[in-house]
């Protein structure tokens, strides 16, 4: 099990769309998850605070759970931010609590308020030792990596040609963009595989 904690940088739910497909393919290509959030192999915590402009202080954050796809994800940050912005409006508190997404309603509901970080229960788990990562380690580990999403998209369009809409297409699954490298280095012309793969082959 990893958590990944993200730092307060997300605006709405389009931009945490895009970072969880951004995090989901990257697990895809390193092999360590299928992602699928449906089935639990990948799961969403979301917090959310509004800030009035010109306050420098954060606003009292609330934590949706139980999300299970990248779209509820999505319509629960949309939705909570107008609840609470509405709410900040009227002059009402906004309280630390959990909440839950019905995606029927489209709408969030309480399950538990906490007041305090106390509540959360936060403890040191005695049976497990730290686990210290040395920056040696982690370049060495880096070393190890295969050519990941983002860099592989941008050589499919600088140094082969192809346009944005098509090297977004081939680096989508892994084993797509090595089918393609595989055509390319066997002599195709990269345009004429990448419209073979992604018409005939895809259909």
């Amino acid at each position: 099990l990893l958590e990944i904690v993200s730092e307060p940088d997300l605006r709405n739910g389009e931009e945490a769309y895009a970072y969880l497909t951004e995090i989901r393919q990257l697990v895809r290509y390193l092999g360590i998850s299928d992602g699928n959030m449906e089935e639990g192999s990948l799961r969403c915590d979301v917090n959310i605070s509004v800030r009035p402009v010109g306050r420098e202080a954060f606003g009292t954050k609330v934590e949706v759970k139980n999300l299970n796809s990248f779209r509820h994800v999505q319509k629960a940050i949309d939705f909570e931010f107008q609840r609470q912005v509405a709410a900040v409006e009227a002059g009402e508190v906004i309280y630390q609590e959990t909440r839950t997404f019905d995606a029927g309603k489209g709408s969030t509901s309480v399950l538990r308020i906490k007041e305090d970080a106390n509540d959360y229960r936060y403890f040191t788990e005695p049976d497990l030792a730290p686990v210290r990562l040395t920056p040696e380690w982690i370049e060495g580990l880096r070393g190890t990596l295969p050519e990941l999403p983002r860099a592989r998209k941008a050589r499919y369009q600088n140094a082969l040609g192809l346009s944005e809409y098509d090297a977004q297409l081939l680096t989508d699954d892994q084993a797509t963009a090595a089918f393609f490298d595989a055509l390319c280095g066997a002599g195709a012309p990269p345009k004429t595989a990448a419209n073979w793969i992604t018409g005939p082959v895809a259909g």
